[in-house]
């Protein structure tokens, strides 16, 4: 299948113009490919990070039985950025002639760090040690003009981002070596191409072992930041980097979990879901899958039976933080306790929350779905420009989630002092 690229998602005010074009929006993101060597690590750039898991997690290894892109199986394929230790990420600034840098080009590197470093340290409880370079500190003029690129909503490396990658390649080259990198991230001077409220051109190219090389190996996983990611709130100056960790989100295999319908299936639950607006974290699945939580802290509830579990907050170092339900070979149901902490800062109704995983869904096309405890309710946060329906979708003590065709039921005990404990009965046990 021709490589397809993973796009952020603009703000809701905008579904209306994004539906003429969803055919794009739903592009996929790549998965073949091979990670790129980097000194001084033990497996530098050498693909996702080693899961944490036992015998006993061998059920809750879902994984996806037909041709899928960027699947939401466990383990992630090859190709991608390693999410643990050191990670060394290549930040250039560039310009063209007729969109010139304004100002400082250090002023552009400002506008996504250090934040985007300290969202990822907290997110991942100090798992991940991303350091941001930048070996050219101004802003690298392209030899066309960004008009003569064409570049638009296409397929990663068509004919005007190949060009694009090759000039960034050959004016950065003199003073990069691009091999001693894991990513790249491309910050383009925002006054090229339309603004985001109207087009969103940020796009991440992952795990493209076909991309354009420099310096004998290809730039395989690369993350283009165009316009400003204002959500119309005036926040700009706090949440606008956030696109940055959304995009270098698929440089570690992790798929867009918005639609063509926009942020309905998981909110702000995840900043793979919505990325403007108030701070989010990743779901607790997608830390098992970056290798940001140990098997002590997944539990696997494969078997039939009645069983309890300890949740702590997810914003919190140490303690259970996963409990998987495995349906099938392919899909199930993920348990996490969410409260307001941490990178997540608008949770306004703390408790369990319940999705559906499924390996099968590529991104863009809902692999994760979740369950809404007070459906209709109209949500609990009137935070700008957060998804406002599933803002209270958690369970709290005394509610349950059950889903008759499967034989899952869960119930959720008791809440004391942050820890909550659920209770998971299962009729039959996961095939």
């Amino acid at each position: 299948m021709q490589p397809q690229p993973s796009r952020r998602r603009i703000s809701p005010r905008r579904l209306a113009a994004l539906a003429s074009v969803s055919a794009l929006t739903l592009a996929l993101c790549t998965s073949a490919g091979s990670g790129r060597l980097s000194p001084g690590t033990a497996v530098p750039g050498a693909g996702p990070s080693a899961l944490s898991r036992t015998s006993a997690h061998g059920p809750c290894l879902i994984g996806s039985a037909r041709e899928v892109q960027m699947s939401e199986g466990i383990p992630t394929g090859p190709g991608y950025t390693r999410s643990t230790g050191t990670v060394r990420a290549l930040t250039l600034m560039i310009d063209f002639s007729d969109a010139p840098g304004a100002g400082d080009a250090l002023d552009r590197y400002r506008e996504f760090f250090p934040q985007t470093r300290e969202w990822f340290s907290t997110s991942s409880y100090g798992r991940l040690d991303y350091r941001p370079e930048i070996p050219v500190p101004d802003w690298l003029r392209m030899p066309k003009s960004f008009r003569a690129y064409g570049i638009e909503r296409g397929a990663p490396f068509d004919p005007g981002y190949r060009e694009l990658v090759r000039d960034i390649v050959a004016e950065a080259d003199p003073e990069v070596d691009f091999q001693e990198y894991d990513l790249l991230n491309v910050l383009v001077t925002p006054n090229a191409g339309p603004a985001a409220l109207d087009t969103v051109l940020s796009v991440t190219f992952a795990g493209n072992a076909e991309a354009p090389k420099a310096d004998g190996g290809p730039v395989s996983n690369a993350s283009f930041v165009y316009s400003r990611q204002d959500d119309g709130s005036g926040s700009y100056d706090r949440t606008g980097y956030r696109v940055l960790p959304h995009e270098n989100g698929h440089v570690f295999g992790l798929p867009d979990l918005y639609t063509a319908e926009g942020g309905g299936a998981v909110g702000h639950w995840d900043i793979m879901s919505e990325d403007w607006g108030a701070n989010n974290d990743f779901l607790a699945w997608h830390k098992w899958k970056l290798g940001w939580l140990d098997a002590s802290q997944v539990g696997c509830a494969a078997s039939r039976g009645t069983r309890e579990y300890l949740l702590t907050p997810l914003a919190r170092t140490g303690g259970p933080k996963l409990v998987f339900i495995p349906v099938d070979a392919h899909s199930g149901y993920a348990l996490e306790l969410r409260t307001r902490a941490g990178n997540d800062e608008a949770v306004c109704r703390p408790g369990i929350l319940v999705y559906r995983v499924d390996a099968d869904v590529d991104t863009g096309m809902g692999p994760i779905t979740v369950h809404d405890a007070t459906r209709d309710s109209g949500g609990c946060t009137r935070a700008p420009n957060v998804h406002a329906e599933l803002s209270d979708a958690t369970f709290t003590p005394g509610q349950t989630f059950v889903d008759r065709a499967e034989g899952i039921r869960v119930a959720v005990v008791a809440a004391e002092k942050e820890k909550y404990q659920v209770r998971v009965t299962r009729s039959s046990a996961a095939p």
